[in-house]
């Protein structure tokens, strides 16, 4: 007789349960969460030097709120192999912004990062080209005596509307993707 009563329960559950879904409906949720942005590689814009070409990124308005360029390649045994990427000096030693400009200033201190297993610093300058003013994030990270230099880019836009912070956030977030994660894991003989 339990039995019965048990499997007379869960019939009626059931059945409420499949009339709630046929009345109200099943609905995505009203805001969904923010989607991730979106990057797509282009061409490496840059001359070849002694460290070759990297891979160049950019996430659009739609995606990123402003276009974000983001310019990235190893640069291996350019490290200092017993302290890494740890003060300002080493980030300006290894650092891709004259890639951009020859003469970027500083913004401050770097702040210390951390791509997947690595340490490094990243910093905030601001370029001019004598009529405007533009606004590049360095960031480099080590491997031991390896190091993977990015330097981020905003695309043409007011350099007052667009925020440090938000640029190097964005530019972190897409370095420790997975995509990207495994390609320095490549570049670096991991």
């Amino acid at each position: 007789m339990e039995k019965v009563i048990a499997y007379a329960m869960a019939v009626v559950g059931l059945v409420l349960m499949a009339g709630s879904v046929a009345l109200f409906g099943v609905r995505a949720p009203a805001h969904p969460g923010p989607a991730a942005p979106r990057w797509s590689e282009t061409k490496w814009p840059f001359l070849l030097d002694q460290w070759g070409i990297g891979r160049a990124f950019v996430c659009l308005p739609a995606d990123c709120g402003v276009t974000l360029n983001v310019y990235v390649r190893p640069k291996i045994g350019f490290c200092n192999c017993a302290t890494g990427v740890s003060d300002d000096t080493e980030l300006e030693r290894v650092a891709d912004t004259d890639l951009l400009n020859p003469d970027p200033r500083p913004l401050g201190p770097g702040r210390q990062v951390q791509v997947g297993w690595m340490k490094g610093l990243s910093r905030s300058y601001r370029v001019s080209d004598g009529e405007t003013a533009a606004l590049l994030q360095s960031v480099a990270y080590n491997n031991e005596c390896d190091v993977i230099v990015a330097v981020v880019a905003p695309g043409d836009h007011d350099p007052a509307a667009v925020e440090p912070a938000a640029v190097e956030a964005a530019a972190l977030a897409f370095l420790n993707s997975p995509p990207m994660l495994g390609w320095a894991k490549k570049e670096l003989g991991l």
